[in-house]
């Protein structure tokens, strides 16, 4: 379930309300050792999708986000884990959607120093004015959840946690964000759960929180599977190969 809709994107077809969006959400974590702090913000009290709820930054995958270069990909474990059940490979634009999503709601980049090769398309141009490449190697796959039927929006979400050391731009400078959160704030991690939050981003937490303390990308991630009438939770681990299933 992403965390953030916007309504409509550049050159993209109209939103299908029935279909199942790929999306990202970031989740930047602060002090994470000594006093761990969460990014979250505020969606607005008319928006569609989670109103007035405490989210994550993020987003649905635009179709533009398979095309835009990365300086580096995220770590192969975590693409490993994208491409388990699913149709096709959604590591690069799912990357690339988290990397858009939190410049364009928090104004915070994620990204290496360079120059682009090509000219960068309109919602990336002022991301480029900073001098940097969008970069996915801090990128941590740590949890996936599909929205529920019935809901307004429907999203197959991959939610990936990053550490706020890998952020080049001042992590209270919120100036470059859209309006698409409010009271955008570094809430303390025993204290997220005072605020009115989305019943799924309660059990990514739980999940979060017991990975404070690790840096390493998870070999196992929690699926939150409600793409049918019943939810299914199980997890995307290691694939074995034909003969480590038959030893």
């Amino acid at each position: 379930m992403s965390q953030h809709q916007t309504e409509t994107k550049g050159s993209n077809p109209p939103i299908d309300k029935t279909a199942i969006r790929d999306a990202s959400t970031v989740i930047v974590m602060r002090n994470r050792f000594e006093d761990p702090h969460i990014l979250m913000g505020q969606r607005g009290a008319t928006a569609a999708f989670m109103p007035n709820k405490f989210v994550f930054p993020g987003g649905a995958v635009d179709l533009a986000d398979a095309d835009i270069p990365l300086a580096t990909p995220m770590p192969a474990l975590c693409a490993d884990r994208i491409a388990q059940d699913s149709a096709r490979d959604m590591s690069h634009p799912l990357a690339v959607a988290a990397i858009r999503e939190l410049w364009e709601e928090t104004g915070l980049v994620l990204g290496a120093p360079g120059a682009w090769d090509m000219t960068p398309p309109a919602d990336w141009m002022d991301f480029a004015r900073t001098g940097h490449l969008p970069s996915a190697e801090a990128l941590q796959f740590v949890f996936r959840a599909i929205t529920p039927p019935g809901r307004p929006r429907r999203f197959d979400a991959r939610f990936f946690l990053i550490d706020a050391d890998a952020v080049s731009t001042d992590l209270d400078d919120f100036s470059a964000a859209c309006d698409e959160l409010s009271h955008l704030q570094w809430i303390p991690l025993p204290k997220v759960r005072e605020f009115d939050l989305p019943f799924i981003t309660e059990v990514v937490l739980a999940e979060v929180a017991d990975r404070a303390r690790d840096s390493a990308p998870p070999a196992s991630v929690p699926f939150f599977d409600s793409s049918g009438g019943d939810s299914r939770f199980h997890r995307l681990k290691e694939r074995l190969s034909e003969q480590e299933r038959s030893d």
